[in-house]
């Protein structure tokens, strides 16, 4: 199983939470990646480089999308081109003003989202109404946009998550 990490707007490829859910999901035998977007400030153009990446990576092996706020975005716009197993979001930038994409049609089910309550940001009933129309997991926690004083309950989140829908010992 491999995990693919896409961070948001003003973060990059070694951010605290990347590095954070990187180490769970090692130790659960996953491969890790997270591209540099740094230099991409267009999420439509992220969307594609995700796409291009992962096509000239993946060869069968299952993976799994992991998105944080623009990062959110990336992984849901591409995952209507590729196939992931599974997409787990938090705090998406989603219905923005300027993105292109304002409906997702991604090629999985196994869609969980962790936004804070306190996300000035971008607000949680952003979450709410993506969750409302795919009937997805949606995990409104204590916490800001950055979600970093959070990152327990995240981790946490993220554990089962990849327990319940992305470990198999078959897909290591």
């Amino acid at each position: 199983m491999n995990i693919y990490f896409s961070h948001g707007k003003e973060s990059g490829p070694k951010g605290y939470k990347i590095k954070r859910l990187s180490a769970i999901a090692k130790d659960m035998g996953c491969g890790i990646y997270s591209i540099d977007y740094t230099a991409i400030s267009c999420p439509e153009k992220r969307a594609d480089l995700l796409i291009k990446y992962i096509q000239l990576q993946e060869k069968g092996t299952p993976y799994i999308l992991v998105g944080s706020s623009m990062g959110g975005y990336v992984s849901l716009a591409a995952s209507e081109t590729i196939s992931p197993k599974a997409i787990f979001l938090m705090a998406p930038a989603l219905y923005i003003n300027g993105y292109q994409k304002q409906h997702f049609i991604p090629k999985t089910k196994h869609i969980e989202i962790v936004h804070g309550w306190k996300d000035t940001v971008i607000s949680p009933n952003h979450s709410l109404r993506f969750a409302q129309s795919l009937h997805c997991d949606l995990h409104l926690i204590n916490g800001d946009h950055r979600l970093t004083d959070a990152i327990t309950s995240i981790e946490a989140l993220f554990s089962n998550f990849l327990k319940k829908h992305c470990i198999n010992p078959n897909d290591k």
